[in-house]
C-alpha cells in the first residue's frame, strides 16, 4: 500500500462508480476522453477537489471560488454558472447514491483540439468536464504514524510564469519532486520557493510548530489550499498564534512539530524531514489540537448547511 497523505481505506464500492463526462455517465472501465483533449495534449486544464460529509459538500463556496479564479487566470470561460455546476455535482452524487466519506474530483479542460497544438484558437469544442466521485476515507495509519518528507531540489515556480497558487493540470514539476522523495525513501516531497524559503509539499501545504506558535509560508509560492486557510481560521478563532512568513530549513529542523494539510487527509503529522526526526512524538499535541479544531469547522459547516 502507498503510504502518504492520500492513503485511503480500501472500498470495493469504487469498482461500480459512475463517472460524469460532459453530461453522460460511464462505468469506470468505459470512462474515456479524446486524445485531442487540451488537458491531455498540453496540460491545458484546471481542477478542484471536494469532500462530502454527512450529505454536505463541505466548504463548497470556497472551492467554487477557487475554481472560478483558476478559470479566470487561464482565460477559460465556463458555459455554466456556479449554481449549475453545483447541481451537476449533486446529480453525480445522487446517481451514485453517495452521501458520506466521498471525495469528488472535478476536472475541466479547455476542450477538444483540431490538431495537437497549444494554441487555444485551435480548440473546436467547449470545455470538457469530468467529475469522478469516489468513496475515500483517509487511513488512520498515516494519522497515527505520520509521514516522512525529503526536500526536493525542484523549486516551486515564480508567479510570473506559472503561479504556484493555480490548480492546473500542469503538475509535472510536482511529480518530479515526489519522484525524488520516493527514490530517497521518503513518502512525499517538501519544496522550497525561488528564494530558498520553505514553501509547500508536492500535493499538500506545510506547517511547523515552534514554541507553541504555528508557522506556515507566506502563501505566495504555495497551493491556495482550502484546508490550509481553515487551519489559519481555526487559529484565529481560538487565539493560537499563527504566522504566515518566510522561514528556512534551519527553522524546520528545529521545529517541535510539523504537519501537512489537504482536502482529502485533513491534517497529517510529519515525523521526519531529510532524515531528521521532528519533535518527540509521531503525532504532536498541537497537531492533534488543530486537527480537532479543523474537524469542528467541518461539523459547523455540515450543521449550517442542514438547517
Amino acid at each position: 500500500m502507498v503510504h502518504g497523505t492520500h492513503n485511503a481505506v480500501a472500498d470495493d464500492r469504487n469498482k461500480d462508480i459512475k463517472i460524469y463526462i460532459n453530461g453522460e455517465f460511464f462505468s469506470r472501465d468505459k470512462a474515456k476522453i479524446s486524445v485531442f483533449d487540451s488537458g491531455y495534449i498540453v496540460g491545458d486544464g484546471i481542477w478542484e477537489a471536494l469532500r462530502v460529509h454527512e450529505g454536505v459538500l463541505v466548504f463548497l463556496d470556497d472551492h467554487l471560488d477557487r475554481l472560478w479564479t483558476s478559470a479566470a487566470t487561464v482565460g477559460m470561460i465556463f458555459p455554466f454558472t456556479k449554481t449549475e455546476l453545483t447541481k451537476t455535482i449533486w446529480n453525480v452524487l445522487n446517481e451514485n447514491q453517495m452521501t458520506n466519506h466521498v471525495h469528488v474530483r472535478i476536472m475541466i479542460t479547455r476542450g477538444i483540439k483540431k490538431t495537437p497544438s497549444q494554441d487555444p484558437r485551435l480548440t473546436i469544442s467547449g470545455p470538457n468536464v469530468v467529475i469522478i466521485p469516489e468513496y475515500k476515507k483517509a487511513s488512520n495509519e498515516s494519522k497515527e504514524s505520520g509521514i516522512t518528507l525529503l526536500t526536493s531540489t525542484i523549486r516551486r515556480g515564480s508567479p510570473d510564469y506559472l503561479d504556484p497558487r493555480l490548480n492546473c493540470h500542469s503538475k509535472l514539476h510536482e511529480v518530479q519532486a515526489l519522484i525524488q522523495a520516493i527514490e530517497a525513501g521518503a513518502d512525499e516531497a517538501l519544496m522550497l520557493d525561488v528564494n530558498g524559503f520553505v514553501s509547500t509539499c508536492n500535493a499538500t501545504n506545510f506547517f511547523i510548530i515552534k514554541n507553541g506558535e504555528v508557522w506556515t509560508s507566506t502563501g505566495q509560492y504555495c497551493m491556495n489550499g482550502i484546508t490550509r486557510a481553515k487551519v489559519i481560521e481555526a487559529c484565529e478563532r481560538h487565539g493560537i498564534s499563527c504566522h504566515q512568513k518566510d522561514f528556512s530549513l534551519f527553522d524546520v529542523y528545529g521545529a517541535d512539530e510539523a504537519f501537512v494539510t489537504g482536502t482529502f487527509g485533513g491534517l497529517t503529522p510529519v515525523t521526519k524531514i531529510d532524515g531528521r526526526i521532528i519533535g518527540t512524538q509521531s503525532y504532536g499535541n498541537m497537531t492533534k489540537r488543530l486537527s480537532g479544531l479543523y474537524q469542528e469547522l467541518i461539523k459547523e459547516a455540515v450543521a449550517n448547511d442542514q438547517r
